[in-house]
Parts: C-alpha cells; sequence; structure tokens
C-alpha cells in the first residue's frame, strides 16, 4: 500500500495507464488478426487492404512502448512478405 501522497498518485496513474496499454495492445492485436485471416484464406486484396490499416496500428504501438521497435518492425516485415508472397 502507498504510504506518501505521492506515491498514491502514482499508483493511480499506473492503473490509468495500463487500462490504456491494454487497450492499444487489444487494437494491435485485432488489426494483426485480421491480416492473419485474410493470409490464411488465401485473399489477397483483402490482406493487402488489411496490412495497410495493420501497419500504422503496430507504429503506433511501438512508438507507445507496447512493444519494442525492433519488433514491430519486424512483425511489419514479415507479415508484408507473407501477403507478397500471396500475390498481393
Amino acid at each position: 500500500m502507498a504510504n506518501t501522497s505521492s506515491a498514491r498518485k502514482a499508483a493511480r496513474k499506473i492503473t490509468h495507464r495500463t487500462q490504456i496499454n491494454m487497450l492499444r495492445r487489444a487494437r494491435m492485436r485485432s488489426h494483426l488478426r485480421l491480416v492473419e485471416e485474410a493470409i490464411t484464406a488465401g485473399d489477397a486484396k483483402k490482406a493487402r487492404t488489411a496490412l495497410t490499416a495493420a501497419e500504422p496500428e503496430i507504429m503506433r504501438a511501438a512508438q507507445s512502448g507496447i512493444i519494442h521497435r525492433n519488433a514491430a518492425s519486424r512483425k511489419v516485415s514479415r507479415l508484408s512478405q507473407r501477403v507478397r508472397k500471396l500475390g498481393g
């Protein structure tokens, strides 16, 4: 339990930031899931549009510290490679 007023405020801020980070992570994962579903379905056009929507979300997550920026770049690179291979 927090003893000082600044520690109590820090605890409040941590819970608030945790909620925001969870929402951002969920939004990123939802976009990733759309790309994955389009790839497994074999729909190149749908996969391409899902990837163009997912890329800024992934990079935004990296910018806010949800995932590492190199991990974000790696995800985008590997997804775009799979979409290209699909014929998109």
